[in-house]
């Protein structure tokens, strides 16, 4: 599965130990994000969710400065 950008450096913000602590930090915030980011999110949490915890970790997250 490929992220985006924009859903890695919104995961890079939000990245914990794990796949489900960096989830539920960014489920946390939802409800105060605006209509754009929220969207973002919910795109990043979908992919977040279909992986595994073992692709989670295997996997380079990077900021990206655009």
């Amino acid at each position: 599965m490929y992220f985006t950008v924009e859903e890695e450096n919104l995961i890079c913000m939000y990245h914990k130990s794990d796949r489900r602590r960096t989830m539920a930090r960014l489920r946390a915030d939802l409800p105060d994000m605006v209509e754009e980011m929220w969207a973002l999110a919910r795109q990043a949490l979908d992919k977040l969710d279909a992986i595994s915890d073992a692709d989670f970790e295997a996997q380079q997250f990077h900021f990206t400065d655009e």
